[in-house]
């Protein structure tokens, strides 16, 4: 038997750096790795972004 929570959109996951993980199950855990792990890739790939945007600006100029 369907409840009506089985309609609703799942609440996106948040994590709060520091936050108590003492009342998360070891499934929300696991969640929330994924969800950081893409995060760091996510950031990872900008900073190597802006890292080549800097470089070329710097061999223009050096030249």
């Amino acid at each position: 038997m369907a409840t009506e929570d089985d309609d609703r959109p799942r609440k996106k996951i948040m994590h709060e750096i520091g936050q108590d993980l003492s009342l998360l199950s070891v499934e929300e855990l696991t969640e929330r790795v994924a969800l950081l792990k893409t995060e760091i890739a996510r950031l990872e790939e900008a900073a190597a972004k802006k890292r080549a945007s800097r470089d070329a600006a710097n061999s223009i100029f050096k030249s």
